[in-house]
């Protein structure tokens, strides 16, 4: 009996002992299973976000019209707060030479202005030349200067001075097409297009026909181009080149220009162009923001509204990681060929329009005379002097220039903040917010003739006010209090946190 119950007893534990064992590894299984699951699940997730990665880069690139990832962005910091100042050394003074210029610096200087564009600087050419003087964009030699302006030595001088007073300085470069007695003529008639008898042609239908048209098929003037290129930066220490009807040369050139290039120094490249966001990829690190410009000048002249402009602005997000828009509201071509900056925005609308280009993403422009409200279209191939006799509007940039350069949130390009649109319910009425760390800045704009009234956006009372006005520059920028929920005529208000 009691070995029967011995028997039992171990037995039982035997059964015991196996249960155990069949639970543990059951539990084990378990384990491997749901570990299995968590990993499928975790390599689920990388792969969606792997998918949607991808996606980005695909959308990217069908953005840019670029079958390649982006490489690299070799931008000087400097541009971060950069303001170009647009030179148009023939009619700036009374000499019209890089001297008399010079003479200028320290004003430009006090009113913030970091970043000198000159207008091509090269000998023009004589043969087919349009009027007395010609045009800046036929150049006959691109390694030299135009002796109208001075010497290689004067433009040396007018460098280092600028450098010195801590400008940097940019060449207005023309690759598309020179003079018709540019040496490359004669010594390389390879070099240029040609119709079937051996013809060198002009720019086909641009109806420029005192320039040659070039051809970078030939490896040769490829070369020659960017040691031209070169010569300003290794000779001069240039800082950047503003690039003319940079959609006129194959896009692979100039990536070729700017990677050879940046072996000497990091420049910032501009090109004149709004169609091709390829070219913001690898060439170039802005464009012309001409669209802006149609619609600021819409806008001031009644046919278009302010919430027009939201839907513009949000575009400037789509360029290519790294680049931004070039914003103005005169140029040379624009003054020269399509009116004044006072007959395309009005004396009362100029002010607002001014600070809106100051606070939006993008780096803003300032064409030589615009302080002075130059209310005359230039002659392009003539003598045609700036007079400089009273500066209006020179108070309004230089407070400006200071509020761009001390607000991180409103830096170019990725070193400022994203625009972010306020709830406004009145379409005359613009609000936006753009934020970069700590620094938070705040802009409204009534752009219109007309008081209005917005209810729907709330001002909050604490505030430092940067800039307040409204209507033509002699009402002044420094109105103090905020609007309560009326708005006059093409009023402004700028503040911070």
């Amino acid at each position: 009996m009691y070995l029967e119950f011995k028997t039992i007893q171990i037995i039982c534990c035997l059964i015991a002992i196996i249960m155990v064992l069949s639970c543990c590894n059951y539990v084990a299984k378990e384990k491997e299973y749901r570990g299995d699951l968590e990993m499928n699940k975790q390599q689920n997730i990388e792969k969606e976000t792997t998918k949607r990665e991808t996606t980005k880069k695909e959308t990217a690139m069908e953005v840019t019209g670029e079958s390649e990832t982006q490489i690299e962005r070799h931008m000087p910091e400097w541009v971060k707060d950069a303001v170009i100042y647009e030179v148009n050394i023939r009619q700036y003074t009374k000499e019209g030479t890089f001297e008399a210029f010079a003479q200028h610096l320290p004003r430009l200087k006090k009113m913030g202005v970091n970043t000198l564009w000159f207008m091509p600087i090269h000998p023009i050419s004589k043969e087919k030349r349009l009027g007395t003087l010609g045009s800046y964009y036929a150049v006959a030699d691109y390694m030299n200067v135009n002796p109208e302006f001075g010497t290689l030595d004067d433009f040396r001088k007018l460098v280092e001075k600028a450098h010195e007073m801590g400008f940097k300085v940019m060449l207005d470069w023309v690759a598309n097409h020179t003079g018709w007695d540019n040496e490359w003529i004669t010594e390389h008639p390879e070099w240029y297009l040609q119709d079937s008898s051996g013809q060198i042609l002009s720019p086909p239908g641009m109806g420029w026909d005192d320039v040659a048209q070039l051809n970078y098929d030939n490896e040769e003037l490829r070369n020659a181009m960017i040691d031209a290129m070169k010569f300003w930066v290794t000779e001069f220490d240039i800082d950047g080149f503003r690039c003319d009807y940079a959609t006129g040369v194959p896009r692979d050139f100039w990536e070729q220009a700017r990677e050879e290039l940046t072996k000497v120094k990091e420049l910032y490249m501009l090109a004149e162009d709004d169609t091709s966001k390829a070219l913001l990829v690898k060439a170039f690190d802005s464009n012309y923001n001409w669209k802006l410009y149609n619609d600021l000048k819409s806008i001031a002249k009644g046919a278009k509204k302010a919430h027009q402009l939201r839907p513009r602005l949000k575009e400037m997000e789509l360029l290519p990681e790294g680049s931004f828009p070039m914003n103005f509201l005169d140029n040379h071509d624009k003054n020269s060929w399509e009116g004044t900056i006072i007959s395309n925005f009005g004396e009362d609308a100029l002010p607002a329009m001014t600070v809106l280009l100051f606070t939006i993403p993008g780096i803003p422009l300032i064409y030589s005379g615009q302080e002075a409200g130059l209310d005359k279209s230039l002659e392009f191939f003539e003598k045609d002097q700036i007079i400089w006799d009273d500066l209006p509007y020179e108070a309004l940039l230089t407070e400006l220039c200071n509020i761009k350069q001390s607000h991180p949130a409103l830096y170019n390009g990725e070193y400022g903040g994203p625009i972010e649109f306020l709830e406004t319910e009145n379409p005359n009425i613009l609000a936006f917010r753009r934020q970069k760390g700590e620094d938070v800045i705040t802009a409204v704009f009534n752009l219109s003739a007309e008081e209005q009234q917005e209810t729907a956006l709330k001002l909050p009372e604490d505030i430092k006010i940067l800039i307040h006005g409204h209507g033509p520059i002699s009402e002044g920028f420094k109105i103090e209090g905020i609007p309560n929920q009326n708005y006059k005529p093409w009023e402004y208000l700028v503040f911070s946190n």
